[in-house]
């Protein structure tokens, strides 16, 4: 099974190539899905890869044989308007928004909304509306959240006492850390004793999301 974007750059690769005899460039590939970076389309290749559709030849520049098809899956590759509607099992990888990276440390530049995406197995999902942030920093390394590990976040703006959250501050910069109050207060509690909670008038926070579950891959 294919995600949404990758049956989308299968689709792509299998016009572009029908055409002009070789592959695209990255920066035609992104332009085509309207993705705003190239890490993207490395994503989408590799997974594209591992199933088996397509191979890259090293060393060799816009080298991409297709080995199976979008009509193989019975798509037509000059009609992606079905590609929305492609079925996926129970137990597919799912295309979730990257949205960049956050802090677990310093707080850093609020979160930009990046049409990107990880993929994910469906069974990490759960309910809700999900995304997925990269982690910069150790200062939630006790709780088991690494430096370049990916988080899965629920989207809300409410959270409890405990919870590890997504908190903007001052509508400028954001970093994930453990939720406490006190009166009259907001603190976000790092679990790492090298780092400072750091405490806010509640005015100053707005929380944008709890975390979900953690997907670390190797």
């Amino acid at each position: 099974m294919l995600t949404k974007q990758q049956l989308n750059l299968l689709t792509f690769l299998d016009d572009y190539m029908g055409e002009h005899c070789i592959a695209p460039t990255f920066d035609e590939m992104k332009n085509a899905l309207d993705l705003k970076s190239k890490s993207g389309i490395h994503r989408l290749i590799s997974g594209l890869e591992e199933r088996g559709f397509i191979r890259r030849h090293e060393n060799r520049a816009r080298s991409i044989e297709i080995l199976r098809r979008p009509s193989d899956l019975g798509q037509s590759s000059n009609n992606t308007s079905n590609v929305t509607n492609f079925p996926q099992a129970k137990d597919d990888i799912v295309a979730v928004p990257l949205y960049g990276k956050i802090a677990a440390g310093t707080p850093i530049a609020a979160i930009a909304n990046e049409q990107d995406t990880v993929d994910i197995p469906m069974g990490f999902l759960g309910a809700g509306e999900t995304y997925a942030l990269e982690i910069e920093g150790d200062s939630m390394m006790k709780a088991g959240i690494m430096d370049g590990d990916i988080v899965l976040i629920e989207r809300c703006n409410t959270a409890s006492d405990g919870d590890i959250v997504v908190a903007l501050v001052d509508d400028e910069e954001a970093t994930l850390k453990r939720l406490r109050r006190e009166i009259g207060k907001i603190i976000l509690q790092p679990e790492n004793d090298a780092y400072q909670p750091i405490m806010l008038d509640p005015a100053r926070v707005q929380i944008q999301g709890k975390l979900k579950t953690l997907y670390r891959h190797y």
